[in-house]
């Protein structure tokens, strides 16, 4: 009987052994959800070149695909690494090695040899043009949000980004986090242009384009932590500075409560001067991963959806140190 007990444990074991090699081989196997990419070639009008330049900077393109001057003010790109592609930095904490790539207009580094309807794949759905999922610090999921005409003008400014020639390695994302991840990917079609009637809806989109509550909301274990949407507190490690994203919730003491529309529109602009000119030196207590000088450039009414939205939104009480002393607790 005992050999039999021990016999049937050792079956019972091979047997999950199996089922668990079957499921890591079918996990590790499998593509993400995908459909072929439009057959399209976006045309190259002026109008649409000037709109994809605006998605460009709402969407914070430059923050992950641009060389950037971080000794100064808002981190301005420096403009011969303009769309070049970064391996980002080991204390930031992710998963392996992840590479925004090259987005110029470069053959054999960058997207030259890229159909228009594979970079809207990428954009939106987040798969490369060789079928791999993207890793989602690309944040395909608010993208899949953009709109057909908004996305069609990213794509033609992006056909306009000079070429440069810069060779990146390829991200290598550690397990589980490579298996986990072809659940992301969605296939995109029809996706209307936002209700600018409405400054709430238009600010929902705008902010979600702009990918403002990925920064603003503090995460657990990759996940957003229920009810700080917006509420700020998520940290940002690099070699030489901290810093913690702010409140931005409608709360009166911790937040933008006490925030008039014009409060709100003259701090985005109290940048456009930097963005024009050029932004002075910064040390660590002034480093910031906020894109000012590229929002600094929109428009009145589009800073004033956006207000009205995380005016919309439920105030969270949430007091934020944005620039920590080395060594402090996290918050």
């Amino acid at each position: 009987m005992q050999k039999m007990l021990i016999r049937g444990l050792g079956f019972a074991a091979a047997a999950v052994v199996t089922v668990s090699g079957a499921t890591l081989s079918y996990l590790y196997l499998r593509k993400p959800e995908m459909a072929p990419p439009l057959s399209i070639r976006v045309e190259m009008t002026p109008e649409r070149i000037a709109r994809g330049k605006y998605v460009y900077a709402l969407a914070d393109c430059d923050g992950c695909h641009s060389e950037r001057d971080f000794s100064r003010l808002a981190g301005p790109v420096m403009e011969s690494g303009r769309g070049k592609g970064v391996v980002f930095p080991p204390e930031l904490g992710l998963p392996g090695r992840i590479v925004a790539s090259n987005i110029t207009t470069d053959r054999e580094t960058g997207l030259g040899a890229w159909t228009d309807g594979e970079k809207i794949r990428a954009v939106r759905e987040g798969i490369s043009r060789d079928g791999r999922a993207l890793f989602p610090l690309m944040p395909y999921e608010n993208y899949r949000h953009m709109s057909d005409e908004d996305v069609f003008s990213l794509v033609a400014y992006l056909n306009t980004l000079p070429p440069i020639r810069h060779r990146l390695p390829k991200s290598e994302v550690k397990l589980p986090a490579s298996l986990l991840m072809k659940d992301l990917p969605r296939p995109v079609r029809n996706v209307p242009q936002p209700d600018r009637s409405d400054p709430v809806r238009y600010g929902e989109y705008l902010a979600t384009v702009g990918v403002c509550a990925d920064c603003h909301t503090q995460r657990e274990r990759g996940s957003p932590k229920p009810g700080m949407r917006f509420a700020g507190g998520e940290r940002f490690h690099f070699g030489f500075a901290t810093v913690v994203s702010s409140n931005i919730t409608p709360d009166e003491k911790t937040g933008i409560g006490r925030w008039s529309e014009r409060a709100f529109l003259a701090r985005f602009y109290a940048y456009r001067d930097y963005a024009q000119k050029g932004s002075p030196q910064a040390g660590p207590q002034s480093f910031t991963l906020m894109p000012w000088l590229a929002l600094s450039q929109l428009p009145p009414e589009d800073l004033r959806a956006i207000y009205a939205y995380l005016r919309a939104q439920p105030p969270v009480f949430n007091p934020v140190t944005t620039h920590p002393r080395p060594g402090a607790e996290p918050l």
